[in-house]
């Protein structure tokens, strides 16, 4: 029974597999655990609005140092225009997790290797954000109503993740670092790897622009939460791929190994 087992997590771990195992549905409960666990405890991370709106009013001392502050001026143009908030509103929401679970829907059906880099560099860039949401929390720029900004997803849709379904997962004062980019920049980077289909970088690249874009324009995000977000995905986007070039090939030569080793041991008693 064991030489099966070991036999069977070198095959259904094989980085190029397609098609369906009883595996798999472990590999779904894994996956939407540790997306659920990122979610609840980033909106169970103790609210400080003090700290919060002191932090936030540090990064735009510092754009300001930097002559990049421009999120007042892109919040007010996009409410100038109803499609630009529409626009903004349907990327911050639509094109963010809901996206990201359909692209890794495609990957899990071409190839695991692709889906197991997005997984694991999401779930790896999501457990550093978690630290720096403890410990640096950072109101949004919604939350500064002094230099004008107006939350589109709260004003102008019923997309607002303030909704109160949404509040047990929530939380107001992780605006560093902004997923919402770093995740997308996650995802075009796997993308560029998987396929050099111009459509689909095309797309991909349109994604991530619109995302830097819509987290500004929403006023849900500093440029600072953006660039921060960027180099923690990045971060965890490099765990992800040693991990795939190290961690795992060793895992399954360790079953491998395993399961030689006790096809050996049955030959040994059967003489």
């Amino acid at each position: 029974m064991r030489l099966k087992f070991y036999r069977y997590l070198h095959r259904v771990t094989a980085p190029e597999r397609t098609g369906l195992a009883w595996f798999d549905l472990m590999e779904f409960g894994l996956a939407a655990f540790g997306f659920l666990c990122y979610f609840v405890v980033r909106g169970g991370v103790v609210d400080d609005a003090g700290r919060a709106l002191d932090h936030a009013r540090w990064i735009i001392e510092a754009q300001q140092a930097l002559g990049v502050f421009i999120e007042p001026a892109v919040n007010q143009w996009v409410l100038e225009s109803a499609w630009r908030v529409r626009f903004v509103n349907f990327v911050y929401f639509w094109l963010d997790f809901p996206l990201i679970v359909g692209i890794a829907v495609v990957f899990f059906v071409r190839g695991r290797r692709h889906y197991t880099v997005l997984r694991d560099a999401l779930l790896i860039s999501g457990a550093f954000a978690l630290v720096m949401y403890w410990t640096f929390p950072v109101a949004p720029p919604r939350y500064l109503p002094e230099w004008g900004f107006v939350d589109t997803l709260a004003e102008f849709d019923n997309l607002s993740y303030q909704a109160q379904s949404m509040r047990p997962f929530v939380n107001p004062f992780a605006a560093v670092p902004s997923l919402h980019v770093g995740w997308a920049l996650i995802v075009a980077m796997v993308v560029f790897d998987a396929t050099r289909a111009k459509w689909a970088r095309t797309a991909i690249c349109l994604v991530l622009v619109s995302q830097m874009v819509a987290v500004v324009g929403s006023a849900n995000h500093f440029i600072f939460d953006a660039v921060i977000g960027a180099i923690v995905s990045l971060g965890g986007l490099g765990v992800a791929l040693w991990l795939q070039r190290g961690g795992y090939p060793r895992l399954r030569d360790w079953f491998l190994g395993r399961a030689s080793h006790l096809e050996q041991r049955t030959r040994d008693v059967a003489r």
